[in-house]
Order: structure tokens, then C-alpha cells, then sequence
């Protein structure tokens, strides 16, 4: 098990200074974006593509500093109505899989996506409850249109030997881990979560029982490490379904936190547990989106929590047991 970096806060400096910065804080994996949200600024997908010179230099420079790809990263919506933004979503995780597999990258981490409440509809439309009944009519026709777009986008992951890792987000149909499954049995074993567990916080989802849960399926295969601290006092007037911008952090029921500012060393150990005893021992890919504190300092600080509570060695024969 290692610590590593989604390296999008770093997007200010070339990916030579963002390696070297990184590697020098102990960290031997990094999590890019090649599109999407996430940008391209250290891994511009077009340019690496196909670019056998330009992918040899990309690993020389991670091989000085003894450092590993864990995920290429492009979180978007595929399943938008608007047919040119579903387009653009699906030629970046296409793409961004085909380089996965040139760079010998083992997910691509991204969003299940989010169609619309209807064939005529304009803008997504996250449905949390089946009524009134045309709510659950509209649930139904998200979930043919997600099935239909993700059994055959599984067999082209398959194809190129990638799995492909959903984070379970709300505002897109893989919100929850029962929502992940549900993906992941009717298309494929290919569709695996990235499972962080800063969405699940605030839903009021055990992330312990979670990652057991997806553990005995198989299905994580990659994680994000992110914290979110629920405000008690702001929660109990207006819940925790907050359209508050998230600059406005007094006003929001939660918010984003650096590791260990949203829940303690001890929960982070027990975090680090259940995955080995899932079967995970992988990355752990800090995402740093705490808008109290700036990207590096937040880095920083999630870095010494994390050391602390990963494993570095295998446990071995309990030989104390026999």
C-alpha cells in the first residue's frame, strides 16, 4: 500500500517540478488528468497518445524518481443529453483508456454520468426519491440508457486490459455503493469503483461497512483519499442536500476537508484495515479539494496522516496463531 497524488492542485507547475516535489514529500504514484474535469496539465492526452518517444519520456522521468502511474483520471458525464458534451466526455475516457493501456496503466478513474429524466429532456437530472411516480419513470430510463452505454464502453476497457474506476458521486447515477453494484452486474467486471469516500461521508454511508461491501464483490480499484467534515449546527437546520456555494463555507451542512480534518488518525487507520481486508493494498490517491487550506499545505498535511497509517510491508504467516 502507497501514498499517492491526484496532481490536478498542482496544475501551476510543469509535471517535471510536480514529480520532483512530490517524490521529494515520499510520494511514488500520481493519479493525472487526461481530460475532463480533472484538465491535462501534466499528461496532455493527444500529445502522449500514440507517441512512443514522448511516453518513453514520461516514464523515464517517473523511473528517476521511483515513481508509478496508478490511474490516468477523466471525470465527466458521457451520458449528458447534450449529444456534443456526451461526445467530448466519451472521446477523452476512450482515449484516456487507450493510453492507459500504452503507458501500462492498470484504471482510468472517472463518473458513471448522468443522463437526463427523459428522451426530451435538456440538462441531467439526479432523481433521489420514487416519488412522485414519474420520478421512478425517469430512474428506469436513466438506468437503460447508462446499461446500454456502459456494457459496450466495459468491452472496450476489456479490449485494452483497463479497468475502469467510478467514483461514486452524488449528481450522477453512481451515487452509493448499492448504485456501483448494480453498474457493475449488469455490464461487466470491468466497471470497478474509485472509491472515495468524501461522497459517502455526508450521505450518512458507513465508509467501513462500504468498502466491505464492495470488497466482497471485487470491485475497488483504485482510491481516493479525501476527508469531509459535517457541520452538526448547519446540518440540523437545512440537512445535508446543500446547493450553498462551496466558497461559502460557514453556510454549508459540510464541506471537503484535507485527511484528518474531517476525521481523525485513528478513523484513517481503520480506513487503511478494512481495504487490506477487502484485498485492496493499491494507491491511495490524495484529492485535495479543502477551500480552507491551499494545495500544497493540504498535500502536506494529508501526506504525514496517511504515512502514519498505511501499511508498507505484506503481514505475512501468523505463524502466532498456529
Amino acid at each position: 500500500m502507497h501514498v499517492g497524488v491526484h496532481t490536478p492542485p498542482l496544475a501551476d507547475e510543469s509535471i517535471d517540478d510536480a514529480v520532483a516535489y512530490l517524490s521529494e514529500r515520499g510520494i511514488d504514484a500520481i493519479e493525472p488528468g487526461v481530460g475532463g474535469h480533472p484538465g491535462e496539465d501534466h499528461v496532455e492526452r493527444e500529445a502522449y497518445l500514440d507517441d512512443e518517444e514522448a511516453q518513453a519520456e514520461l516514464r523515464s522521468l517517473l523511473e528517476g524518481h521511483e515513481m508509478e502511474i496508478s490511474a490516468l483520471a477523466t471525470h465527466n458525464n458521457p451520458l449528458h443529453p447534450d449529444d456534443e458534451r456526451a461526445e467530448r466526455a466519451d472521446t477523452h475516457l476512450r482515449e484516456g483508456i487507450r493510453l492507459a493501456a500504452q503507458l501500462e496503466v492498470d484504471a482510468i478513474t472517472c463518473f458513471s454520468g448522468l443522463p437526463a429524466g427523459g428522451p426530451n429532456d435538456e440538462v441531467p437530472n439526479w432523481i433521489t426519491a420514487p416519488w412522485p411516480p414519474e420520478q421512478a419513470e425517469a430512474l428506469e430510463y436513466q438506468w437503460e440508457v447508462a446499461v446500454e452505454y456502459w456494457d459496450e464502453l466495459a468491452e472496450y476497457a476489456d479490449d485494452h486490459g483497463v479497468d475502469v474506476a467510478i467514483e461514486m458521486h452524488p449528481n450522477m447515477l453512481v451515487s452509493d455503493p448499492h448504485s456501483m453494484l448494480r453498474l457493475r452486474e449488469e455490464t461487466g467486471d470491468r466497471i470497478c469503483t474509485n472509491f472515495d469516500p468524501s461522497h459517502l461521508y455526508w450521505q450518512g454511508i458507513s465508509v467501513l461497512d462500504a468498502i466491505r461491501l464492495l470488497g466482497d464483490h471485487d470491485a475497488i480499484a483504485h482510491v481516493h483519499a479525501k476527508d469531509t467534515r459535517i457541520y452538526d449546527a448547519v446540518a440540523r437546520e437545512k440537512g445535508v442536500l446543500d446547493t450553498t456555494p462551496y466558497p461559502d463555507e460557514p453556510n454549508r451542512s459540510w464541506i471537503f476537508r484535507t485527511v484528518g480534518y474531517g476525521h481523525d488518525t485513528s478513523h484513517w487507520k481503520d480506513v487503511v484495515s478494512t481495504l487490506r481486508m477487502a484485498g485492496y493494498d493499491g494507491a491511495l490517491s490524495i484529492e485535495h479539494e479543502d477551500s480552507l487550506l491551499s494545495s500544497r499545505e493540504g498535500l502536506e498535511k494529508a501526506i504525514a496522516l496517511l504515512e502514519e497509517a498505511i501499511f508498507h510491508t505484506q503481514p505475512g504467516d501468523a505463524e502466532w496463531a498456529e
